[in-house]
């Protein structure tokens, strides 16, 4: 069986979040754990993340806000051929996360080249991290599949996702259709409207 790789974005997820609560349910489940949650440098968490993927082989990921760009920095990695797939829980647009953070974050600029395994892409219409438009772009870019929750925030503890059980089954979804789509090369695209969860499963 695969090993589930956790990624937080910026500050890390607190207890409470739902990836917190992933690596609980799921002991298959593993944290990307980085040095510095407070000052992310694109090198510094990419060697991480590269670090994990070499030491349990096959991996899906499953990251959150910056932690997607992360992931989406994986491209022309040799490592990246490790991954069985990535679900990409509201990623940040680089340049509303600076001006909400000045300073923080050192990951140069946002990545564009289509992802070399297969992705889902989870956002929502009011994400203050990420314009709806821009969310559309880049996973047009990344060749993800894209969910769209409708007005659910950055999708975290704020927003009303603690336990998000439903994103389990996202992943499971996932998995199938990168089983299908392994003989074939990129996915293509689709868009598909979602109801909004209660968040607490």
């Amino acid at each position: 069986m695969a090993t589930t790789l956790i990624i937080p974005g910026l500050f890390g997820s607190n207890s409470g979040h739902w990836q917190r609560h992933w690596l609980n349910d799921n002991p298959h489940a593993v944290l990307v754990e980085q040095d510095d949650w407070d000052r992310p440098r694109l090198d510094l968490w990419r060697d991480r993340l590269e670090h994990e993927i070499f030491r349990h082989g096959t991996v899906d990921l499953v990251a959150h806000s910056l932690g997607c760009l992360l992931v989406a920095n994986l491209v022309r990695r040799p490592l990246a051929r490790q991954v069985r797939s990535a679900l990409l829980v509201a990623p940040c647009d680089l340049g509303p996360t600076d001006r909400l953070h000045p300073g923080a974050i050192d990951f140069g600029s946002m990545p564009d080249l289509p992802l070399p395994f297969s992705s889902l892409v989870v956002g929502s219409l009011n994400d203050p991290y990420m314009p709806f438009d821009r969310l559309r772009h880049f996973s047009t870019r990344w060749g993800s599949r894209l969910i769209d929750l409708g007005h659910a925030g950055h999708i975290n503890i704020a927003s009303g996702y603690g336990r998000w059980s439903h994103g389990y089954d996202l992943l499971r979804v996932l998995n199938g259709i990168s089983r299908r789509e392994t003989a074939r090369g990129q996915p293509g695209e689709f868009s598909e409207r979602l109801p909004l969860p209660n968040g607490v499963a």
